[in-house]
């Protein structure tokens, strides 16, 4: 079992949740999100990715509401 973290950049981790780069970084500032701040910017956990994923505010709506094409 591998016990070492991994850690997503701020674009990786709007691209695996399917949200804008923006939203991602608006939970993040109002504490909906946990980041780390590294040398080279901000990196998500892939831990807290899977527990926002499993997330959603009492009103039934999303933490970060995903992107739609069209």
């Amino acid at each position: 079992m591998n016990s070492q973290m991994t850690f997503h950049t701020i674009q990786q981790a709007a691209w695996i949740l399917g949200v804008p780069r923006s939203a991602l970084s608006r939970a993040i500032r109002t504490g909906q999100l946990r980041a780390i701040r590294s040398r080279s910017g901000l990196r998500v956990s892939s831990t807290e990715l899977a527990r926002l994923l499993g997330t959603t505010k009492q009103d039934g709506g999303a933490v970060c509401t995903p992107m739609t094409s069209g």
